[in-house]
């Protein structure tokens, strides 16, 4: 497999994150999925996707066999999904957690299970690092261990779909930030998802809408 571009990696972290936490609108959109791509919550770093850099992703993802359109949609506007299931035998569990270190970047055991329960509820901590054990054991390996910085209790994981993860020491996130971050970031994450559903589901309307009209004229 390929390594993915920044891009790419943000395209397939959206496709995922959208199936499992709001699977009603899921598969996207283009527009949805542009929206996806440039939300501003749950996402480092935060960008600013076109359609056409987003179309330019899902070809490149789709000739590796990650994402593509849906099949079997009755609907006039295309919609495209994930197939990492497909590609690689991943359970709910290794998905969860890919998907957010697709979407965040590097991060602790302790920051995937919070940020990551929207998407699976693991039962402990140690649930997250057997997760993370197996996704790194895999051949090829789909995440790492960084290195630990100093002052700093748990070390972080990247993932290696797009190529290796080389983090400076003064990149890591101070452990008291980490702390405060899980205290209240799951409820907020959640609200956040539903109003990103509730615009996504808007913007399928108006394409709808709009196609219904051009008939007319």
């Amino acid at each position: 497999m390929k390594i993915l571009s920044e891009v790419e990696a943000r395209v397939l972290g959206a496709l995922i994150e959208k199936d499992l936490t709001t699977p009603e609108y899921y598969p996207l959109s283009l527009n949805a999925l542009v929206n996806a791509c440039n939300q501003k919550s749950n996402r480092d770093p935060m960008m600013s996707l076109d359609e056409t850099a987003v179309s330019d992703a899902l070809r490149s993802l789709d000739e590796e066999g990650l994402a593509g359109r849906a099949d079997g949609m009755v609907n006039r506007v295309t919609k495209f999904e994930h197939r990492l299931q497909e590609a690689f035998n991943f359970d709910r569990r290794e998905i969860a957690i890919l998907c957010e270190l697709l979407l965040r970047g590097p991060q602790t055991p302790g920051e995937l299970s919070s940020r990551a329960e929207r998407m699976h509820r693991f039962d402990d901590l140690g649930q997250v690092q057997s997760t993370l054990q197996r996704l790194a054991e895999r051949e090829p390996p789909m995440v790492k261990i960084l290195p630990r910085s100093p002052g700093t209790k748990e070390a972080r994981y990247g993932h290696l779909l797009s190529g290796d993860v080389h983090i400076q020491a003064s990149d890591a996130a101070p452990e008291a930030t980490v702390t405060h971050r899980i205290g209240d970031g799951e409820r907020i994450a959640r609200l956040e998802d539903q109003v990103a559903g509730l615009q996504t589901d808007i913007e399928d309307l108006k394409q709808q809408l709009a196609t219904f009209r051009k008939q007319f004229e």
